[in-house]
């Protein structure tokens, strides 16, 4: 069969490198104008106050006067040119499309090295590569082809491992731009700590509920059992132990960040806790949290009766909670981001579209869609391709200063 398409046109491609500076991507198009080429595509990065332009354009009938005219142009900004001659546009990329996002603390050269050459040897290519954040973590973004996403997940989370990054793998795809709802576990996830062991502290039994608060978030026991083993040893707590839980509490660094930046999206959030509503429903109005559901402990006469009231919101109440917030926003689960650090977290983390292990125990990192182990909340918006530079030009219109390296 004859292809109806015909040759492959002619084009030109030009990379321009030097010192940037205003004027210089005006100056080289007021060049090629005059030739009366068309673009075909562009692509421009600046390192270290560094410009690396490509160009690639039709060719024009003379097309060597087109190149000395660019050569004098490179020469007059004091840049170097290269121009090559050659068919076609870029190579479509191939299926299997995704973004491969690694974070790292500090990010090495040999740990880059690792990754792209697992990614290499799976047979898939990185098409592109852009910095997401310099501080206070590096956060490299790859557009990767070629290769299936969930194949790819699994070959990078051993590498990651490996080498002590954190490495997150989507498809890419319009779900990454399309408003979503984040559910998020509390304790040591949304805040530093555990809520029950707070409260433990004021019924003089902090260090019994520690122990079996580890053990329950490892799996190693059943959570609604220890959960009322836990509650039972609150009796007789007064209700201010709850004013002097909530002042004590320390938000995760990042975590107000990633809620301010998301909502602006149109974003939606939910807390679903195995803690106390008495805890989270303030946490919530706090932080502008649309959604919130956790267990409520029984009061009677101005103290804790050591009960809770109704079900316990167990492992498969926190996957439950998941899919009833997003069916009242009309959000498809593959929408959904679930983050969390728990066993009791891994059903709500494996049913929404990305599950997010957040400075979890190992059970959970190994279940997980991917993980992360830095203690920033707000490196979840790199995952979500929102840059620190976005982050904080956003924030500076709002008259917030974000903390940045020098340069």
């Amino acid at each position: 069969m004859n292809d109806q398409r015909g040759p492959r046109p002619e084009t030109l491609l030009i990379t321009l490198t030097g010192k940037d500076r205003p004027g210089v991507t005006s100056t080289i198009f007021a060049t090629l104008s005059r030739a009366g080429v068309e673009v075909v595509d562009i692509e421009q990065i600046l390192l270290r106050r560094r410009l690396i332009l490509g160009v690639l354009v039709t060719i024009p009938r003379d097309w060597k006067r087109l190149r000395d005219a660019v050569e004098a142009t490179a020469k007059d900004l004091d840049m170097s040119v290269e121009i090559e001659r050659g068919t076609g546009d870029n190579r479509s990329r191939r299926g299997g499309r995704s973004h491969v996002t690694i974070i790292g603390s500090p990010l090495k050269a040999g740990q880059m090295a690792a990754v792209a050459g697992r990614i290499a040897d799976s047979g898939a290519n990185i098409d592109r590569i852009e910095r997401m954040a310099r501080y206070p973590v590096t956060a490299i973004d790859l557009h990767v082809s070629g290769v299936g996403t969930e194949s790819l997940r699994s070959t990078l989370a051993a590498e990651a491992a490996r080498q002590g990054v954190d490495i997150a793998v989507q498809p890419a795809n319009l779900q990454r731009r399309g408003m979503r709802l984040i559910v998020m576990d509390v304790d040591s996830t949304l805040i530093q700590g555990e809520v029950i062991e707070m409260l433990a502290e004021h019924a003089g039994y902090g260090n019994e509920v520690a122990e079996v608060t580890e053990a329950a978030m490892r799996g190693d026991l059943d959570f609604e059992e220890s959960l009322r083993e836990r509650v039972k040893l609150l009796a007789g707590v007064d209700v201010a132990a709850f004013d002097a839980v909530y002042d004590a509490i320390v938000l995760t660094p990042g975590a107000r960040t990633l809620v301010r930046i998301l909502r602006r999206l149109g974003y939606r959030f939910a807390l679903v806790s195995g803690g106390f509503s008495q805890i989270t429903e303030r946490l919530a109005a706090d932080l502008g949290i649309h959604f919130s559901r956790a267990n409520e402990l029984e009061v009677v006469d101005g103290r804790l009766t050591g009960e809770i009231v109704g079900d316990v919101v167990d492992r498969a109440g926190k996957a439950r909670a998941l899919r009833e917030f997003a069916a009242e926003l009309g959000l498809p689960e593959a929408a959904v981001i679930a983050i969390g650090d728990g066993a009791n977290d891994l059903d709500m983390l494996n049913a929404a579209g990305l599950g997010i292990a957040y400075n979890a125990k190992p059970v959970v990192r190994d279940a997980a869609d991917t993980a992360v182990n830095v203690p920033y909340l707000d490196t979840i918006l790199y995952l979500l391709g929102i840059s620190r530079e976005e982050v904080e030009a956003a924030d500076a219109e709002e008259g917030i200063i974000t903390p940045a390296p020098p340069v």
